[in-house]
């Protein structure tokens, strides 16, 4: 018998559940949070972790970006149970955007509920500096890929709704969370493209007139498949550098993790001051 591709993909997102239950057992979390470029910092925050790297769950590959360590870390952060993603894998690795969403499909799996990501990215509002801290609002995919391409899994929406993808109550806390702590969060809205090369001063001045405060090449298709599987989302970007054409600084991830370092006692104490209230 052929096997359809929603019966493979269905079958690599069982694999991939079960290597990860095999190992955590009964332990349950509410709450996922996705670590960008520079911010695996976070995971050693966490209290009695349970480490599973990403070769042995099947389907995650090992990411080859610096700053991107390559496994899960299940245990306790300000408290609260919660299951991290130390690193991602992107699409401009050569993986698809279902490969790139895989990881949030097996948190729903795991009767997790909300994801809260990070990223690090380029700032097009001309007022965001390096260690600017933005809230994301909206997003703008011009990757052109979406992980919700092909047959529908089980529990996922074929046409879900994203006229609200970050969840408004959750951005209520982290300004709230924000102000407690005294640290500056912007709100704006995030451009994700795939990638990786940087983008072009034209295409910089394209993406201000889109609409789009701050851009980078992660994200957008994660927040797609949780949503479409009832997920609430909250996402923060670390403003590493100004886009191409606005500074006069030639770019590189160097300089990304550099300003992400920067700014990451900032990051974990809003992350925390976030869970402290979910």
């Amino acid at each position: 018998m052929i096997e359809t591709p929603d019966v493979i993909e269905a079958a690599a997102l069982d694999r991939a559940v079960h290597a990860v239950q095999s190992q955590i057992g009964s332990w349950k979390a509410a709450t996922a949070i996705v670590l960008g470029s520079g911010l695996t910092f976070l995971a050693e925050r966490i209290s009695d972790p349970i480490r599973i790297a990403y070769r042995d769950i099947p389907g995650f590959p090992m990411p080859t970006i610096q700053g991107h360590r390559g496994e899960l870390v299940i245990g306790r952060l300000a408290g609260a149970p919660v299951l991290v993603q130390s690193g991602r894998f992107h699409m401009y690795e050569g993986h698809s955007a279902h490969v790139c969403a895989l990881p949030v499909r097996v948190f729903s799996r795991l009767g997790i509920g909300t994801v809260m990501f990070t990223n690090a990215a380029g700032g097009v509002r001309r007022t965001f500096t390096p260690g600017t801290l933005m809230l994301i609002a909206d997003h703008v995919n011009l990757t052109f890929r979406n992980p919700l391409s092909g047959p529908v899994l089980t529990g996922e929406e074929r046409f879900p709704d994203m006229s609200d993808p970050y969840d408004h109550s959750l951005r209520t806390l982290a300004m709230e969370a924000a102000a407690r702590s005294r640290i500056n969060l912007e709100t704006g809205v995030y451009a994700g493209l795939l990638g990786p090369s940087y983008e072009t001063p034209a295409e910089v001045r394209m993406l201000d007139r889109l609409g789009a405060d701050a851009v980078g090449m992660s994200t957008v298709v994660e927040v797609i498949a949780a949503r479409a599987l009832g997920m609430r989302c909250l996402a923060i970007s670390t403003i590493t550098n100004a886009a191409a054409g606005i500074g006069p600084t030639k770019l590189s991830h160097v300089d990304v993790l550099q300003a992400a370092e920067r700014v990451k006692d900032d990051v974990a104490r809003l992350i925390e001051g976030i869970l402290a209230r979910i």
